[in-house]
């Protein structure tokens, strides 16, 4: 039971991960011009997986030292999603809870 929970947070924790670099290559789209938020679909997009980042991201740019323009909270949530697939994927293979 135990292995079946950790692969799902780890199937969740790698969705989460592509959305991350979904907004950050489509911000990147934006910031060169190559698309444009005039578009009512890339807007769309954009806000969307804003809206669901946003709630996500606050907590660890509250504690993120002050960088300008560059945002470094995606890269701390990818490495923080990481380590705790490490921790799990080590629980699970040591046989506790099972």
């Amino acid at each position: 039971m135990l292995i079946t929970l950790i692969q799902i947070i780890g199937y969740l924790a790698n969705i989460l991960i592509m959305i991350v670099i979904a907004q950050f290559i489509l911000s990147l789209l934006i910031t060169f011009n190559v698309l444009s938020m005039s578009n009512q679909y890339v807007s769309a997009i954009y806000e969307s997986i804003n809206l669901i980042l946003d709630p996500i991201l606050k907590p660890i740019r509250k504690f993120m030292p002050d960088t300008g323009m560059l945002d470094l909270s995606p890269m701390v949530l990818i490495i923080g999603l990481n380590i705790l697939m490490i921790m799990l994927s080590n629980l699970a293979a040591s046989g506790y809870g099972v």
